[in-house]
């Protein structure tokens, strides 16, 4: 297990060194002068120097790497030209709502999606069945700003229960944190529903038709037990895969989402860095999605072990 585990955390390091020189070049490689980019067309040649200087792009490119990722290493992602700050306190003061709102969906999409795909493949050919199927098109076909804008209009314009935009931690007031996180975390979920159930569904179901769950069922075990047991314990390896990739849709579709709904994290500070060129803050905010991406993924394979002890070998 621990040999695994050992060989998994190695092989996130080539993953990682990837990630970081293309977070890297994405300055470099854009179109004209990056200082002058970042500067705006109103910037004097001083000012423009100043940039230059303090992003270090007089320096060779191999020599901007390294002292790029040294101060990566120690903490230091630098400061935002747009708000005035290090892009650590933007970070930390925009990383809980982010968070809130990826766990809220994600327990949301999970709760509904696998018992949903267990029943769907229970029931084969079944109104539910068909429903599921139905469902998991639709979530795919309509964009999430869209399901954003139609809940805004039913639950919080036409019935009054919800409100629209704002953001109240949770340790303030907790009933005000889960009345503003429900239409955005549902917004969310709604996509990854759709994957996780359609998955499921053709998981355990092609599960269903092996021959230990034959000689379940002839055991005389009920069918709960034989598809909580047997069927979707086996069947939990390509679901986790699936939970795992639509982590990806869940940062992206976070960008969205915070911004429909008004949410003050980082996918909001995401469109108002890109809007404003503040090149030092997208960088740091790509590069700290990606590594949580990537440490997820790892966290999912590693998880594999628990349904099919034969992974470790």
């Amino acid at each position: 297990m621990l040999d695994f585990i050992a060989r998994r955390l190695i092989a996130i390091i080539p993953v990682l060194t990837v990630v970081a020189v293309f977070v890297f070049l994405m300055l470099r490689l854009t179109p004209g002068d990056p200082a002058a980019v970042i500067a705006g067309d109103n910037a004097t040649s001083d000012q423009i120097d100043a940039i230059r200087a303090a992003l270090g792009l007089n320096e060779p490119i191999w020599t901007q790497f390294a002292i790029w990722i040294g101060n990566i290493l120690q903490g230091n992602f630098g400061e935002s030209f747009f708000f005035k700050k290090t892009v650590a306190e933007l970070i930390a003061q925009r990383v809980e709502p982010t968070l809130a709102l990826a766990i809220c969906a994600l327990v949301i999409a999970v709760s509904i999606a696998v018992p949903l795909g267990v029943l769907a493949a229970y029931r084969h050919g079944s109104l539910l069945d068909r429903f599921v199927m139905a469902f998991s098109v639709l979530g795919f076909s309509v964009p999430v700003f869209v399901i954003g804008y139609c809940l805004i209009y039913v639950f919080a314009i036409e019935l009054g229960l919800l409100p629209v935009q704002g953001y109240i931690r949770i340790g303030v007031d907790f009933w005000g944190f889960l009345e503003r996180m429900v239409l955005p975390s549902v917004t969310l979920a709604v996509v990854f529903i759709a994957l996780i159930a359609r998955m499921t569904r053709a998981s355990v179901l092609e599960v269903l038709n092996e021959d230990y769950i034959r000689t379940a069922r002839a055991k005389g075990l009920s069918n709960r037990v034989v598809l909580m047991r047997h069927a979707l314990r086996n069947a939990a390896v390509p679901i986790l895969t699936v939970i795992g990739l639509g982590i990806a849709g869940l940062i992206s579709g976070a960008v969205v989402t915070e911004s429909v709904f008004g949410l003050p994290g980082l996918g909001r500070l995401t469109v108002e860095a890109v809007l404003s060129r503040d090149f030092p803050t997208i960088q740091t905010v790509i590069l700290l999605f990606s590594v949580v991406y990537v440490l997820i993924n790892l966290l999912i394979d590693i998880s594999y072990t628990l349904f099919d002890p034969r992974i470790r070998y």
